[in-house]
């Protein structure tokens, strides 16, 4: 092989050699250009706005739901404890829930952040924390996106990061948290079903832990609107609570009185 060949093969296999770099580092621009694409497409604020302009023509007013509950021993293994719950909410924020577990029936209010309850005894008391039934978080009925994330930030939910996930074979929107971050608090947000898992830190006696509510068996309930016949309950990732919906009724106008605290001391 001549001496003039040999560098011309080399000149040749430089250049292609450069040229290959080049496209690679071409590829690699447009990847990460549609990677930005994919997080700008995640924005918590659009995604939250698609859905409800999605769902505003659902005409929900109020819910009446008739479930079955089971409540888990600590390691989450084997139940200890069986009951029913029929809940009524009148959106956005007043709910009333009637629950019998082992034959002790109590009956609580939560309504505007504040919540009571009476016991089985028969004695009321105002509960320090607790939201009732998460169902305003699984439905963001009658509120807007602004009213959404404000709530959510008060849970620990930053909207500020969120990326994509894959979650029972859909592709979901999970805003509070960034690919591999798994002990922030987050809403997994489906395009169609909206919040399918909700995480969030737990005050407790100890210090405070992680709780996991994970909404799954959706079906149509009015127009666009879906809801979750199924939702459990993990703490610490142990399941603690599981609640399946045996019925759903919707709009049967029940009456304020309900709703009333007082409610709870008349027999």
């Amino acid at each position: 092989m001549s001496k003039s060949f040999s560098i011309m093969i080399a000149k040749r296999f430089f250049w292609c050699q450069l040229f290959g770099w080049k496209i690679r580092a071409f590829l690699t621009v447009v990847l990460l250009a549609s990677a930005a694409v994919g997080v700008q497409a995640a924005e918590p604020r659009a995604v939250l706005d698609r859905f409800l302009a999605r769902i505003a023509g659902a005409a929900v007013r109020d819910l009446t739901l008739e479930q079955d509950l089971t409540v888990f021993n600590p390691e989450g293994r084997a139940a200890f404890a069986t009951g029913s719950q029929r809940v009524v909410v009148k959106l956005p924020d007043l709910q009333r829930i009637e629950q019998t577990v082992d034959g002790r029936r109590e009956v609580r209010v939560p309504a505007r952040g504040r919540s009571w309850r009476r016991a089985a005894d028969g004695t009321v008391s105002e509960l320090p924390q607790d939201r009732g039934q998460v169902i305003a978080l699984a439905l963001p009925l009658h509120r807007k996106t602004d009213e959404v994330l404000a709530e959510w930030r008060t849970l620990g939910i930053r909207d500020d990061r969120s990326h994509q996930a894959r979650m029972a074979g859909r592709t979901v929107t999970v805003i509070g948290a960034q690919a591999g971050e798994r002990d922030r608090p987050a809403a997994w947000v489906d395009p169609e079903y909206c919040v399918m898992r909700f995480v969030a830190r737990e005050a407790v006696d100890a210090g405070s832990v992680l709780t996991d509510i994970v909404f799954s068996e959706f079906r149509p309930l009015v127009g666009a609107l879906f809801f979750p016949h199924r939702q459990e309950t993990f703490r610490s990732g142990k399941l603690i609570v599981r609640l399946l919906a045996r019925s759903v009724s919707v709009n049967t106008s029940p009456p304020d009185s309900l709703f009333d605290p007082a409610s709870l001391s008349a027999r």
